[in-house]
């Protein structure tokens, strides 16, 4: 299945308080992300930044794609290694460090999956499924900080 794909959407500002950006502290973070056949996506900037933290921000939307896209190739990697996940869940964190002059980068993610698969002789593959789901995932070879793991396995 090789080829190019393309994603669309939407992104809105909702957040002119009537002013428009006349000042840092004059307008909100608000924003509307939009895709075509889907639900809008609530978002805005962190708190730290002025926004509102009960909304998405850009910071955990790069690590629920990170997240998303190792699960998706995991279970992709273990179907083809003959391994049966019964259950998946990953405590994902991140690493952002500003620089002092408005900017800043992630420095790392790590992803601790906990795996559970259907018998222990799956164990050792399971594990293995691991690399080659970094290997696999469109995300984390698209970023330029380390994406490492901390997966746990277990039987059954």
């Amino acid at each position: 299945m090789l080829g190019e794909h393309r994603y669309a959407l939407r992104t809105t500002w909702t957040g002119d308080r009537g002013t428009g950006t006349s000042g840092y502290r004059d307008y909100d973070r608000a924003v509307t992300v939009a895709v075509a056949g889907k639900p809008d996506l609530l978002a805005s900037a962190d708190k730290p930044f002025r926004g509102d933290p009960a909304k998405w921000n850009p910071e955990d939307l790069l690590l629920a794609a990170l997240s998303e896209c190792h699960l998706l190739s995991y279970l992709h990697a273990c179907v083809s290694a003959g391994v049966v996940v019964v259950d998946y869940v990953d405590e994902a964190s991140g690493v952002m460090v500003e620089d002092g002059r408005g900017g800043g980068a992630f420095r790392e993610v790590v992803l601790r999956p906990r795996v559970t698969v259907a018998d222990a002789s799956m164990v050792e593959a399971a594990e293995a499924a691991h690399a080659q789901a970094n290997a696999w995932c469109f995300i984390a070879n698209s970023v330029n900080f380390p994406v490492r793991h901390e997966a746990v396995v277990v039987a059954r």
